[in-house]
């Protein structure tokens, strides 16, 4: 039983199934993305990557939508579904990655360089998305840019890291934008190398929005989902490095729960080891708690709001996307 005491609150409200009643009162839809903690993706009806979860919300009858996940993702759960309530437990659960190409800032980079085709990642924010061409996402990036015609330029933004990975496995030379996510870029190559040497058996699974000297190291680089699969159809009582955001281990556990999981550490200058294991959560998708998620629900705010122009052109790149693959 998870309790909530608060003053402006019934005393000891049990929080699982009083969300549970707030989701059938309000016929709504709970998405949790693999980052978020345990006990949020318990409660969760759909768990997965931001934008499978925002589509499998647009396929249901749920009047309200309410995300777990970062501001960038109720966005595009809401310009999938336009005329459904979309709530955020956190309206402060950014994400770096997102926040670091704002909106002007990009449209003056493309407008540098209007002769290119302007694809970007889904995490950004629907201001941006409303600057794209074509958006991605980590499993899909490469079949993307290789199906764009071969004499056409190309921006990718917002990750340098993702951009990085996709240029070489696609062949295609792109130009760059110097973004990143703040908790893949700073996975340590030394401290996995340790992890590796003391555990010679184990699989290293890695996000391709770390760095190239990380990814190197990886023997499966892929999205959440495809290194979830990598445990799910790999050694059922093996062991993996994992080399993204912790909150997947939940989920990797449920798939293979003999198997052993060994976090791959972040890389803290000033730390005495040079390396930290608690400093690979995202702080972002921690903002969300089952604490803020009643909240919301019971308030039914925070909401996203979206001007009806930036929802119509930020479709568009994530139509062009879904015909691709």
């Amino acid at each position: 039983m998870i309790l909530l005491t608060n003053s402006s609150l019934p005393p000891q409200v049990d929080l699982v199934p009083a969300i549970q009643a707030l989701k059938k009162e309000l016929n709504a839809v709970i998405l949790a993305h693999y980052y978020q903690v345990d006990e949020i993706q318990d409660v969760a009806d759909f768990i997965g990557d931001s934008l499978d979860l925002s589509r499998k919300a647009a396929e249901t009858d749920a009047d309200v939508i309410v995300f777990c996940g970062v501001h960038f993702m109720a966005e595009t759960a809401k310009v999938l579904s336009p005329h459904k309530q979309v709530l955020l437990p956190d309206l402060q659960a950014g994400c770096s990655l997102a926040e670091s190409a704002p909106a002007d800032d990009f449209a003056e980079f493309i407008a540098q360089h209007p002769d290119h085709l302007v694809v970007n990642y889904v995490n950004t924010s629907a201001a941006v998305k409303a600057l794209t061409d074509y958006c991605v996402t980590s499993s899909n990036a490469v079949q993307v840019i290789q199906s764009l015609p071969p004499d056409r330029k190309i921006i990718f933004g917002p990750d340098k890291f993702l951009g990085d990975w996709v240029q070489k496995e696609s062949g295609r030379d792109m130009l760059l934008w110097d973004g990143s996510c703040e908790v893949h870029e700073l996975f340590s190559e030394q401290a996995i190398l340790e992890l590796k040497q003391e555990n010679p058996e184990a699989k290293v699974l890695v996000h391709p929005e770390c760095p190239a000297p990380v990814r190197n190291l990886g023997d499966v680089i892929g999205s959440t989902k495809r290194l979830l699969e990598a445990v799910a159809n790999g050694d059922p009582k093996g062991s993996y490095i994992v080399v993204t955001e912790p909150g997947i281990i939940h989920k990797m556990k449920e798939a293979a729960p003999e198997a052993t999981f060994l976090m791959a550490p972040a890389e803290v200058a000033g730390s005495e080891k040079g390396s930290c294991t608690t400093c690979n959560t995202c702080p972002h998708m921690r903002r969300n708690t089952l604490e803020k998620l009643y909240l919301c629900m019971k308030n039914r705010s925070p909401e996203i709001v979206l001007d009806e122009e930036i929802i119509r052109k930020a479709r568009l790149p994530i139509e062009r996307m879904l015909k691709i693959g």
